[in-house]
C-alpha cells in the first residue's frame, strides 16, 4: 500500500491526459488550490462519485490533560470533515472484502 502524493497525481495526469508535465501540475495545482479556497471560505466541495469535503464548527468544550488530569477549555474551530460518496464506499468495502478472504 502506498500513499498518494501530488507528485503522483501530476504524474497519472500527464500520462493519463496528456499534457506536458509541468501543465499537469499546474492543473493539479489549481484544482486543489479551488478546494482549499471553497473550503476556508465556509463552502462544501462535492466530486461526483467520489464524496464531500466539509467544513464544520466545533463549538468550545472541556478537555484534560491526560498527563495531570487537569481540565483545560478547548476553544471553538472549524475542521474539515469527509464524507465518502457510495460509490466510493462500495469500492473500498468490495476491495477489503476479498484482501481479508486472501
Amino acid at each position: 500500500m502506498s500513499t498518494v502524493t501530488r507528485a503522483s497525481l501530476a504524474e497519472q495526469i500527464y500520462t493519463q491526459v496528456g499534457l506536458s508535465r509541468s501543465e499537469s501540475v499546474a492543473l493539479l495545482e489549481a484544482v486543489l488550490e479551488t478546494m482549499a479556497a471553497a473550503l476556508e471560505s465556509g463552502e462544501s466541495v462535492k466530486i461526483s462519485g467520489f464524496g464531500t469535503f466539509m467544513v464544520r464548527r466545533k463549538g468550545r468544550r472541556s478537555g484534560r490533560n491526560p498527563k495531570t488530569g487537569v481540565e483545560i477549555p478547548i476553544l471553538p474551530r472549524s475542521v474539515i470533515s469527509f464524507r465518502p460518496s457510495q460509490i466510493l464506499r462500495g469500492r473500498a468495502n468490495d476491495d477489503s472484502t476479498e484482501s481479508l478472504s486472501e
